[in-house]
């Protein structure tokens, strides 16, 4: 059955390298279908992949090949939950050594510049939760990472290290 609901991403003639990258590095992650190009469009040919459909962590999305038109912003992310340090370092490894960049608090971008949150679940768990003091002592302890290190974050959800 097709979704109702489709996030289609927009990238400049690599929307199947994306795809693939997804399906091979998240779970419930897959690549479903390549549609080529009827015909010349302004910014591609005949036959030139045009859209991919695929989906990422269980969520369906397409891939768009417009052209160098617009650009990915941190306006829109992917957060995907961790469950231990070794899933949070496999993701992030993952997008940042393959040609993409880290940034604060648990945010890299991949090399299509499309945001990603790696986030540990022990974090977003903590910081949600209803302890303000145990809320405050995570998110102090975040804002101080790129990678999110989980026992320095259930350090500070302990109490430890103040």
């Amino acid at each position: 059955m097709t979704s109702k609901n489709t996030i289609c991403l927009w990238f400049d003639g690599e929307a199947e390298a994306a795809a693939n990258f997804y399906a091979k590095t998240f779970p419930d992650s897959r690549v479903t279908a390549v549609h080529r190009a009827p015909s010349d469009y302004p910014s591609g040919k005949e036959g030139d992949v045009l859209t991919v459909d695929f989906t990422v962590a269980g969520i369906p999305c397409v891939g768009l090949n417009g052209g160098p038109y617009f650009k990915h912003s941190e306006a829109f992310s992917f957060q995907i939950a961790t469950d231990d340090q070794e899933e949070t370092d496999r993701l992030w490894n993952a997008i940042v050594g393959n040609g993409g960049q880290e940034s604060e608090c648990g945010w890299c971008k991949d090399r299509w510049g499309l945001s990603w949150q790696i986030s540990p679940r022990v974090l977003t768990d903590a910081v949600m939760g209803n302890d303000k003091a145990v809320a405050r002592r995570a998110f102090e302890a975040m804002m101080t990472m790129r990678k999110i290190d989980v026992a320095k974050i259930e350090a500070a959800v302990r109490g430890e290290g103040q």
